[in-house]
């Protein structure tokens, strides 16, 4: 089950579509751009608040549903 949170976009690559974000946690989650919602270019900068839902998969967590929270 996922759980809402939020954290601190670490980096992200638009050429590539995918980034890491540091949760509030600590855990360093990975994210894909087809996550992003309510963001008219599917880009996140290094330093962007964001909220998103956490889920944990195969390959380690994993946001989804991503959006900017400043």
């Amino acid at each position: 089950m996922a759980k809402r949170t939020t954290g601190v976009v670490r980096c992200f690559d638009g050429s590539k579509g995918y980034g890491y974000i540091d949760a509030k946690d600590g855990e360093d989650v990975f994210v894909h751009y087809s996550a992003l919602t309510g963001i008219e270019l599917p880009l996140l900068l290094k330093g962007d608040q964001v909220g998103f839902f956490l889920k944990q998969t195969v390959q380690g967590p994993q946001a989804t549903d991503v959006y900017r929270l400043n």
